[in-house]
């Protein structure tokens, strides 16, 4: 029973790849936007999908935080005079709307995962970034 006691020992060292967090950043234009919550039917249409999503990523152990959705309007702060403007920039082809933080193997398996996203259906897009970590 040597050679048994070989297996048993190499299983115990065996380690789970360390996994990354990753933002997903959800972006889109305003008239998607409009489209995908312009009325309370479409909203509720919308909300039932993003939930699933959430649900499905909670399941799978890849959801880190659910997150917020953000506000459409804002401020923009910039430059060394700390010039402040009215914000999302008119010309802005799409405005970010919200985030979630996951945890992935890589950022190929983020992305896959982010390729799930309901946002994606009226033309929008995900933005997926690693989260650096610091040791403060």
């Amino acid at each position: 029973m040597e050679g048994g006691s070989n297996v048993i020992r190499a299983m115990s060292t065996h380690k789970e790849p360390e996994m990354s967090e990753f933002a997903l950043l959800y972006r889109s234009t305003n008239e998607a936007h409009r489209e995908a919550m312009g009325s309370p039917e479409k909203a509720q249409q919308s909300m039932v999908k993003w939930r699933a999503w959430f649900k499905e990523m909670t399941d799978k152990g890849q959801l880190k935080s659910i997150g917020q959705p953000l506000e459409r309007a804002g401020k923009v702060v910039g430059g060394r005079k700390k010039t402040v403007t009215d914000g999302p920039y008119a010309e802005t082809k799409d405005v970010i709307g919200g985030f979630s933080l996951i945890e992935a193997r890589d950022l190929e398996q983020a992305s896959q995962i982010a390729a799930g996203c309901p946002i994606l259906e009226l033309g929008g897009s995900v933005e997926v970034r690693p989260v650096l970590r610091l040791d403060l």
